[in-house]
């Protein structure tokens, strides 16, 4: 197994606040890893120090071999696929799919005057097909669904062949169909051969694809537990992170949540 994100008592403090507090966390080639947690947690901070966009105050983050401040970050960041809010704000509402996706190769959003091969625009295809959008390759962004979106943006991290994959919050926003499809492409992404590692950042249990192996769980900037899946994720574990008492349920490879009920001693 290969490390691809170590993170050494990491804080990341800003004036009168703790973003993060004393993180630990190691993450291999072989696992893929929810990030779970309230608002206010840490999640989002938690990906930017990931993805080479923020250095830790103090701590040590080591990602995919390379340490955070002793190496070239505008390299690193060309080896990290993110999909997220922050990017598709910055996407022009009239950019086709193909080119939103394509796009990724020069690291721009919005296609000017940049010049791509056959073998861009074929890679950029048999993602499209692989997420199965490939049909939407001619719509504008902004004509999208919010699944639609979510799923074109997904493709668009997946254009470099990034070693690592950092989803934040994929399913936010999503009706019940879009968020299982969504699910569903990203188990099939997931459990893919050579398929990047995957980080994705959630707020809910019931986001969480079939095939992932790992949950860490945030609050309040600090780590809750941290650990294979089967063994970390439970009702007293999600209750310390949310700051309730919960019922979690699983069915299959599906998991759910809910406050227990007065009286009820959740298990």
């Amino acid at each position: 197994m290969t490390t691809v994100i170590e993170l050494e008592s990491v804080s990341v403090l800003r004036p009168g606040k703790a973003l993060l507090t004393d993180v630990s966390w190691r993450v291999e080639d072989d696992q893929r890893w929810v990030v779970l947690g309230p608002n206010g947690a840490g999640k989002s901070t938690l990906m930017q120090v990931v993805g080479a966009q923020m250095h830790p105050t103090s701590g040590t983050a080591d990602i995919l071999g390379e340490r955070l401040g002793r190496t070239e970050v505008f390299d690193l960041r060309t080896r990290i696929g993110h999909s997220g809010t922050a990017i598709a704000d910055r996407i022009p509402p009239a950019e086709t799919v193909e080119d939103v996706v394509v796009s990724a190769a020069h690291a721009v959003t919005g296609r000017w005057r940049e010049t791509y091969d056959g073998d861009d625009l074929e890679r950029a295809h048999q993602i499209l097909g692989e997420l199965g959008i490939r049909a939407l390759s001619h719509r504008t962004f902004g004509t999208l669904s919010e699944g639609e979106r979510k799923r074109t943006l997904i493709a668009r991290a997946l254009m470099t062949d990034p070693e690592l994959l950092l989803l934040d919050e994929p399913g936010a926003g999503l009706d019940l169909g879009a968020r299982e499809d969504l699910l569903m492409s990203l188990e099939i992404l997931s459990t893919a051969p050579g398929a990047p590692v995957v980080v994705m950042v959630s707020h809910h249990v019931e986001e969480i694809p079939p095939g992932f192996t790992h949950v860490l769980l945030l609050r309040d900037g600090r780590v809750v537990e941290a650990g294979p899946i089967e063994q970390t994720l439970t009702a007293a574990a999600l209750g310390r992170t949310f700051g309730m008492r919960l019922e979690l349920n699983k069915v299959g490879q599906r998991y759910a949540a809910r406050r227990a009920a007065f009286g009820h001693r959740a298990g």
